[in-house]
């Protein structure tokens, strides 16, 4: 039989009703938890901290990234720059550099060279549960 356009499809509501179909019954939804939770480690009471197994996302790559700092420039200025303009940035040059993984500050660092490429040695590490409120 031809589908009638005035029956509701699986997971929508008749026309006028507000009851829900068995398949949107059936939806489960997302546990939510607090940042203490998840920095603790042990979001579900059922299953100890230990027995959580983080192989599954070991492999999945992130961007990390260093922010030596930033400045506001109008419109004006910006499309006066030629090569051999100079911007100043907000940041000293004594201070450490944010360390962003995602585009989330994880660390304060300093730039240094390792096999003519640059690197990043860490000076202090924010946190988890500091990084996990910082989400929000």
């Amino acid at each position: 039989m031809a589908n009638d356009p005035t029956e509701p499809t699986e997971g929508s509501t008749k026309e006028g009703s507000t009851e829900p179909t068995a398949a949107a019954d059936s939806q489960v939804e997302g546990e939510d938890y607090s940042p203490d939770e998840l920095a603790n480690g042990s979001p579900n009471d059922d299953q100890p901290a230990a027995d959580i197994n983080v192989d599954l996302i070991l492999e999945v790559p992130v961007s990390v990234s260093l922010q030596v700092g930033s400045a506001e420039i109008t419109i004006h200025n910006l499309v006066q720059l030629v090569e051999g303009s100079v911007v100043a940035l907000d940041r000293g040059a004594a201070e450490p550099m944010d360390v962003l993984v995602n585009g989330v500050l994880i660390a304060h660092g300093e730039i240094v060279v390792v096999d003519k490429k640059f690197g990043v040695r860490l000076t202090d590490v924010v946190s988890p549960a500091e990084r996990i409120r910082n989400l929000n």
